[in-house]
């Protein structure tokens, strides 16, 4: 792609996040989310590929649902109460059909089916942009009204993404596919403390961003794509391939790695709202995800690679990737752990 092509793009993204965090409009708000998808959908089809033109087409038109919704809710709720301010979320049919809006563009079940499709057929950094940098600002107006949202509705979707996010991931062959689901479940555990503690979302929305980048990033070094690949990526690189694994760990929530620190805090902030099923079917939920992350540290550090393989073999493929941004977010997914006493000081 044409770097002046890529800057305008990518300028176009940072301005569509940065309009909706800084809105106090509907408008407003609704226009930069338009921005971030209109900027993202040539990202998506710069290989013409069929797979990438289909995944392009896919998310062009959910978002644009997505949107449509956005824009008769905030008008239902204007024409309710006069007012077109954010904050102003008081009329409940526009507080439902804005939340759906909302959970159809970050990919919350029942309404994510969207979602694996979408980003098997994009290359790892695009990616790695539509699982990050694009729930940023969906996220920011779910925050600034999720006290006027049904707790109820919040819990359904909360656990509904947590339980599908799991199961879903478990029959899959595609690395991009489970760390789809890997998405999906990470924003269960995100909306199901919204309601009761803002900030750990955003911490866990922090921290689900640092683990998936250092995944993308890692999958990118290594070129692979597919689990049956996976095993040559220890003849490739062994220091690669053991922190790929511990980054799945993290991933996947558990101690010592930093994944388990968020998690373990909604857990505490769930309990100490006196809901111990709700936080007994959340903790639950992590070993099914658990499971399939152990699946594919086993496939890649455990096995060996098959005489006849589907894949080209990359052993003798030099990577051109930079190597300091993957290692900055392996090392914040291993060692953050210890940072938990201090953000629970300041969380509290």
């Amino acid at each position: 792609m044409n770097p002046y092509v890529l800057a305008i793009l990518l300028s176009s993204l940072g301005l569509g996040t940065t309009l909706t965090f800084a809105s106090s409009h509907w408008l407003l708000a609704w226009m930069g989310l338009e921005i971030n998808t209109l900027a993202i959908a040539p990202l998506m089809a710069q290989h013409h590929h069929p797979r990438a033109v289909e995944a392009t087409t896919k998310y062009f038109l959910t978002q644009a649902t997505a949107a449509a919704m956005i824009l008769f809710a905030s008008t239902t709720n204007a024409w309710m109460t006069g007012e077109w301010d954010i904050n102003n979320l008081s009329n409940p049919l526009a507080n439902t059909m804005f939340m759906a809006a909302l959970a159809l563009k970050i990919g919350l079940a029942p309404v994510h089916f969207w979602m694996p499709e979408v980003l098997q057929g994009l290359d790892l950094l695009t990616g790695l942009i539509l699982s990050t940098w694009q729930k940023l600002a969906p996220f920011a107006l779910i925050i600034q009204t999720a006290q006027n949202i049904d707790p109820l509705l919040l819990t359904l979707l909360g656990i509904t993404s947590t339980l599908i996010g799991g199961w879903g991931g478990l029959n899959q062959t595609q690395l991009r596919k489970i760390l789809a689901y890997s998405s999906i479940a990470h924003m269960g555990w995100m909306i199901i403390v919204i309601q009761y503690a803002p900030q750990l979302t955003m911490l866990a929305l922090g921290t689900y961003i640092i683990m998936t980048s250092a995944t993308f990033l890692t999958l990118k070094m290594s070129m692979t794509t597919k689990i049956n690949t996976l095993a040559t990526t220890w003849s490739k690189n062994p220091m690669l391939a053991s922190t790929t694994a511990l980054v799945l760990l993290s991933l996947g929530g558990l101690p010592p790695l930093t994944g388990f620190m968020p998690k373990l805090m909604i857990l505490l902030e769930l309990t100490k709202q006196d809901l111990p099923i709700m936080a007994t079917t959340m903790a639950l939920s992590v070993v099914i995800s658990l499971y399939f992350y152990l699946w594919v540290c086993y496939a890649m550090t455990l096995t060996i690679s098959p005489n006849t393989t589907n894949a080209t073999t990359p052993w003798r493929t030099q990577t051109t990737q930079a190597p300091l941004p993957p290692a900055l977010f392996i090392t914040a997914t291993l060692g953050l752990l210890p940072m938990t006493p201090t953000i629970l000081m300041l969380t509290t």
